[in-house]
């Protein structure tokens, strides 16, 4: 038969605190590597602002009988994805960590592309943005995995960015009539 019982030893607790007050919010019972939590978050990072721009340019360079819904979508979805890169900031900021928005090495750690399909292919636009889509939810249903238990506040904000995520690729899939 297991123990359940369950003590807190609040003495220690408020004695730990006290020791390291100027590390904010993480403390001595952060389960993850924070340095390696900085990077991967700075990695979504470059992935939502490549996608913000990738979605901002579609929805500029659209044209066609569709554009006005589709360019609607694209500039709803460039909106949420620049949201989405301001919230993974702060949280790296939370963490005691500068984020990363160096135009020059954006790309580099993306997990997805910026495409400039021409501007009366809505088709093409539509599949690039599913597919970013597609590897996204992939990646951020990864880093939540590997986040498990031992970062729950990053885990729920992964989880509250992959829910939209999911919802775009929805849309996206509606608007390509698949």
């Amino acid at each position: 038969m297991s123990d359940n019982s369950f003590v807190l030893d609040v003495t220690r607790i408020r004695e730990e605190a006290q020791k390291k007050m100027d590390a904010g919010p993480v403390t001595n019972t952060y389960g993850l590597d924070k340095d390696r939590v900085i990077a991967v978050l700075n990695d979504v990072v470059a992935t939502e602002v490549v996608c913000w721009l990738r979605y901002t340019r579609h929805a500029i360079a659209a044209v066609g009988i569709d554009r006005a819904q589709v360019s609607a979508e694209f500039t709803e979805h460039a909106a949420e994805e620049l949201q989405h890169a301001i919230r993974a900031a702060e949280r790296i900021s939370q963490l005691g960590a500068d984020p990363d928005f160096d135009p020059a090495t954006l790309m580099q750690r993306s997990h997805t592309d910026y495409t400039t399909p021409p501007h009366d292919d809505l088709d093409a636009m539509l599949k690039d943005n599913l597919l970013a889509e597609r590897i996204v939810i992939s990646t951020y249903q990864e880093i939540i995995r590997w986040l498990g238990d031992q970062d729950p506040t990053t885990r729920r904000l992964m989880e509250s960015i992959l829910e939209e995520e999911e919802e775009h690729a929805d849309d996206l899939t509606d608007l390509l009539g698949v």
